[in-house]
């Protein structure tokens, strides 16, 4: 009897020796936000969410992906974030609910339609779209409008979705390579599809260059660059390298894409291995970098790498972890070599309040589309951060 005792209170002392150590991390990593952020907001979800999608300048979509009833919400951020003076003045200093409504099924993908009250979003279990209204002055009910179908029946993965409103909104979706089909959002009719083919490479990524370019990222490493005013196949590049590895894609879209020929691609493996390409000539490669992240082990719909649109040659990563990673890509070189974030925001892993010691990871980030260094960023616990860093190496010089 003694020694059960004598064990509990071993492990007792255990788990006090953890939790002063927990709150000597966070405590520590505080007192160096207070310099390392500009601004720093946290809000807590009822259910984690894995899309964040700006529905304008100050306001975002999110909804939750488990498999049953889940809620998808328009959100404010908090109104100081956006104040350039007195700041301690503003009274509103947390996110604020604005739009709300429910789903039957999880939210996998979501994207905001430009120029729109719409969002379309895809379950991960087919490959047909929802298409939803947000909501006005009028109301505050975000309500389900109507469909879209996809080219599969059933898809092990769902779509992934792009949008651009230009004569009029349009969609890009699919599921596999062979698939993928531009449609309008108010018919749901295809307007453009992807060549015919055998291809079954799995979407990892659709972007919109232009009204009539989009590029699609493939889980291998592959990615087609298609022209809707040609008949022509898609110009179709291999992986950058041959490993079997799982790839996330992204094209950017900042101040120095002002045309399709200037545009880059930056592909991010499962091993850390992050390759540039010029859209022009998108199967060789410009730069490379080995990237400072944990991957072992990740979730694939979890992983994010974006250029950010404000901020020249910066991307940041996310999903390998419990942080989000700021990298400077105009000082990697053709051959690759092991690379330090330019900045680390670990709030979402210092702070959790996890009990069952499942660590936390990110499940999405996205930059802000005006505000240079300011993102936001949700993980598995919940938890929702928008956050302006600080330069330390530009502060410091």
């Amino acid at each position: 009897m003694q020694d059960t005792e004598d064990m509990q209170d071993m492990q007792d002392t255990e788990d006090m020796q953890d939790m002063q150590q927990s709150e000597d991390v966070l405590e520590d990593w505080f007192i160096e936000s207070l310099k390392t952020y500009k601004d720093l907001h946290v809000y807590q979800l009822e259910h984690p969410t894995r899309v964040i999608e700006w529905t304008s300048g100050k306001t975002v979509c999110v909804a939750g992906y488990s498999s049953s009833k889940n809620e998808i919400l328009e959100l404010r951020l908090p109104l100081k974030l956006f104040a350039d003076e007195n700041k301690g003045l503003c009274a509103e200093r947390d996110f604020k609910v604005v739009h709300g409504g429910f789903t039957d099924g999880p939210v996998r993908r979501l994207r905001h339609v430009p120029g729109t009250r719409c969002v379309v979003t895809n379950d991960g279990l087919s490959s047909d779209l929802q298409v939803w209204d947000l909501g006005g002055d009028d109301s505050d009910v975000i309500r389900q409008t109507g469909s879209v179908k996809g080219r599969r029946s059933v898809s092990e993965g769902g779509s992934r979705v792009a949008a651009r409103l230009s004569s009029r909104p349009r969609v890009l979706h699919g599921a596999q390579s062979g698939d993928v089909q531009l449609s309008e959002l108010t018919s749901g009719q295809p307007v453009y599809k992807l060549a015919e083919s055998d291809s079954a490479d799995p979407v990892g990524s659709l972007h919109f260059v232009t009204d009539a370019v989009f590029v699609v990222g493939c889980s291998n490493g592959n990615v087609h660059v298609a022209d809707t005013r040609t008949s022509d196949a898609p110009q179709l590049s291999p992986p950058p390298s041959g490993e079997s590895v799982t790839w996330w894609t992204d094209v950017s879209a900042g101040p120095s894409c002002l045309d399709p020929s200037s545009c880059r691609i930056v592909r991010l493996s499962s091993s850390g291995l992050a390759v540039i390409s010029d859209l022009r000539k998108p199967g060789g490669a410009v730069s490379r970098a080995q990237l400072d992240v944990q991957t072992r082990c990740c979730n694939v719909d979890d992983v994010r790498v974006s250029w950010a649109p404000s901020l020249d040659d910066c991307i940041a990563v996310s999903g390998f972890s419990g942080a989000v990673q700021i990298y400077d890509t105009s000082v990697w070189r053709a051959e690759p070599e092991e690379v330090r974030p330019l900045f680390e925001h670990r709030g979402h892993a210092v702070s959790s309040q996890s009990d069952d010691g499942v660590p936390v990871f990110v499940t999405s980030h996205v930059w802000h589309p005006e505000r240079s260094r300011t993102l936001l960023s949700a993980a598995s616990d919940g938890s929702v951060h928008v956050w302006d860093w600080v330069d330390q190496s530009a502060a410091d010089g």
